[in-house]
């Protein structure tokens, strides 16, 4: 792209997504390096409006239930050249027409997976300190604890943490956990040894790391060959008192074998996705004790979309500018990406 000329861009996402993340100040740096169509967004690509921006349309900028881009859809962009994503994922929408397009693509899942890292970690240390039962138990009680009875297994010296897939975001949960006392497995099949020690782990097999491990935090993707990866034997391999923390898939979790475990007191879950999203109303797992259910609340809330928008603001400066794209999504790597 000539700097010389500001491409003409779009927004495509709901309009709740829109109000979440594309604030004023995010339209005004869009609108300086591009001459971007002003709301509202294009939440239905089929429509009459909808054709008629996307007729000239060069970059747009897509969030959280952006239509699919199919083949229909592109025909009536002729000019689409580039698709900047104010979110992770990029399968809902970016679809194998983009790619023989050859359409530019880039997400913002670099900065959506820092929030899910540091949910990890705090529940990692929560769980080690046994956090939830003491103050359940505190609540109970209305007294002060009897604490030179703790049992030795509470607490933080020394845990074993199991990462499975050094995603994006088990990356980034390895960085962050570098600081405290702890010992750090890894799977990934994609790793080499030498490549798990630069990250600060112990490169294992998938029942050692469940085997060893007093936690073990879930951050593969969700495909094919990763539903149901952690099945029964591996939960049945975990140490009584284990914790197993999802904040992938719910699906890469054999559900029922967790639950069986988790209810009969044998292990400790912490869930931030599930399979479906949300349990049925009458799921042992809303009442079980072992159990820590959260809303899908580990990625980006808040005022952490102000990261996701600054992400794009930044992708879409350097695409307009001929620079390339920081955080490019390649079809070539989509059968390893969330």
């Amino acid at each position: 792209m000539s700097p010389s000329r500001r491409p003409r861009a779009a927004l495509a996402m709901s309009r709740r997504a829109a109000e979440a993340v594309i604030d004023p100040a995010t339209l005004a740096a869009l609108a300086e390096v591009t001459t971007l169509r002003p709301p509202p967004v294009l939440d239905d690509l089929t429509t009459d409006r909808a054709r008629a921006v996307l007729a000239d349309t060069e970059l747009l900028v897509t969030g959280w239930d952006c239509p699919p881009l199919t083949a229909e859809v592109l025909a009536a962009a002729p000019q689409l050249r580039a698709v900047v994503h104010t979110a992770g994922s990029v399968r809902g929408h970016v679809t194998d027409a983009c790619w023989e397009r050859g359409i530019d693509v880039s997400s913002a899942a670099a900065a959506n997976a820092l929030p899910v890292a540091e949910y990890t970690v705090a529940m990692i240390l929560l769980t080690g300190k046994r956090v939830l039962e003491s103050a359940r138990a505190f609540r109970a009680a209305r007294a002060a604890a009897d604490w030179p009875r703790t049992p030795r297994e509470v607490g933080n010296h020394g845990r074993t943490v199991g990462i499975v897939s050094a995603s994006m975001t088990g990356r980034r949960v390895m960085e962050l956990l570098r600081p405290y006392d702890l010992r750090v497995l890894l799977h990934d099949p994609y790793v080499s040894p030498e490549e798990a020690a630069a990250l600060g782990a112990e490169l294992v097999p998938l029942p050692e790391l469940f085997a060893r491990g007093d936690t073990v935090s879930v951050h593969t993707p969700l495909l094919p060959a990763t539903r149901g990866l952690i099945g029964r034997e591996l939960i049945a391999a975990l140490r009584p008192g284990a914790v197993l923390i999802n904040t992938a898939r719910g699906a890469v979790v054999d559900q029922a074998a967790l639950t069986e475990a988790v209810t009969a007191g044998r292990v400790r879950a912490v869930l931030d996705v599930t399979d479906p999203d949300v349990l049925p109303p009458e799921h042992p797992l809303w009442d079980a004790e072992g159990a820590l259910l959260t809303p899908h609340v580990a990625g980006s809330l808040g005022n952490e979309w102000r990261r996701l928008a600054d992400c794009a603001v930044g992708e879409v400066r350097r695409w307009a500018a001929g620079e390339g794209f920081a955080h490019p999504v390649r079809r070539d790597r989509l059968p390893y990406l969330a």
